[in-house]
């Protein structure tokens, strides 16, 4: 004769696969949403931010340096500014840290 306290009912057993199932599929993504919507977050601000100081760079170039703001050296005060820009994104990108969605905070 089995043993009653080993045999899981039916409803036991469903019960035990939707809980691991939420576990395992559910949470996961809550983490992911939260994940994707604070780093549009900040990419949208940095992004914001970054025009407006490149903005504010061309404006000082131009405004500084008056010969690069008429003639045929008008385009030095762009060719300025978008140095500056590359000199941004490479450090952006180089201080962007790979990390994935299972890893937990440190």
């Amino acid at each position: 004769m089995p043993d009653s306290k080993q045999d899981a009912s039916l409803g036991e057993v469903i019960e035990f696969v939707k809980t691991y199932a939420k576990q395992e599929t559910v949470d996961p993504l809550k983490g992911a949403g939260r994940w994707l919507a604070f780093g549009a977050a900040a990419a949208f601000t940095m992004g914001l931010g970054l025009m407006i100081v490149l903005l504010g760079v061309l404006r000082l170039v131009q405004t500084e340096l008056d010969r690069l703001s008429t003639g045929s050296l008008s385009w030095a005060a762009y060719a300025v500014t978008l140095v500056v820009t590359v000199v941004l994104l490479v450090i952006t990108l180089l201080r962007v840290k790979k990390s994935t969605l299972s890893k937990e905070p440190k």
